[in-house]
């Protein structure tokens, strides 16, 4: 498989600073967002330092282990590498009164040629656009998503809840944090997006689903997503990751090589 990327931030149209981080080792194929809280700017100090010391470990790690690493070998080497920035993050929040109680939502994904390893911690999200199927692929941890499970309040009902932004785990809020790891099948014409809440919370399913269906370059189509989120307010940091699936060349066997064919 080929891979294309692009990422792209934007502080939106009401906050003075930019809490998310999103970053990209693309030779590893690593693509790493978070989304920051906590007063003070601390909410930037701990989005950056989770996409920096994950971005370093982890891409070092892939780097080393090649695409030969298995599922389980990549699952585990995630969870070790969030589990440290964790750790990180908590330490600092405790060392500097500046920084008490700042954390992270995140969300990263290994891409192994016909396979995505995901991850994720809050309400940062990763879509997949396959043909005309737009779904969601991450399950938010959030208050509202656990009334939905529930089945206290509607789809709808959840659209305009004030509880929107309650996050039920964060990275650097306590020691240990779990980190939910799905595997996802990949095929060739496949999109995904990773994004923070300030896409998904002023732009609907259908209009993400339409901007990435449109047939432009990935850095049109992310500008298009940014550009959306603050026609419909900009309440919040906007950030997108976006990954671009093609087929790759056709590996010969050995007695085509031979053969020259």
């Amino acid at each position: 498989m080929n891979y294309e990327f692009c990422i792209r931030t934007d502080p939106g149209l009401s906050r003075e600073n930019n809490e998310d981080s999103v970053t990209l080792d693309e030779p590893v194929r690593l693509g790493i967002l978070a989304d920051g809280m906590g007063g003070y700017n601390a909410g930037e100090i701990a989005s950056g330092m989770a996409t920096t010391f994950i971005k370093s470990e982890l891409g070092r790690w892939l780097a080393q282990a090649g695409r030969s690493a298995n599922s389980r070998e990549v699952r585990r080497a995630m969870e070790i590498c969030v589990d440290n920035a964790n750790r990180s993050i908590f330490n600092a929040a405790n060392s500097n009164p500046q920084y008490s109680g700042m954390g992270t939502t995140l969300v990263l994904g290994v891409f192994q040629d016909d396979r995505l390893m995901l991850g994720h911690i809050g309400d940062s999200r990763c879509y997949r656009l396959r043909g005309a199927q737009f779904t969601q692929i991450t399950k938010d941890h959030s208050l509202l998503q656990e009334q939905i499970d529930a089945g206290l309040i509607t789809l709808e009902q959840a659209a305009t809840s004030a509880n929107k932004n309650l996050v039920t785990r964060a990275l650097g809020v306590e020691d240990a944090v779990l980190l939910e790891v799905n595997e996802h099948v990949v095929e060739p014409g496949d999109i995904y997006i990773m994004c923070s809440d300030g896409l998904s919370d002023m732009v609907d399913d259908g209009g993400i689903a339409a901007i990435l269906g449109q047939d432009a370059p990935l850095e049109q189509k992310a500008a298009l997503l940014i550009d959306a989120a603050n026609a419909n307010g900009g309440r919040d940091n906007i950030s997108v990751l976006l990954a671009r699936v093609s087929e790759g060349p056709r590996r010969r066997g050995l007695l085509s090589r031979l053969l020259g064919k």
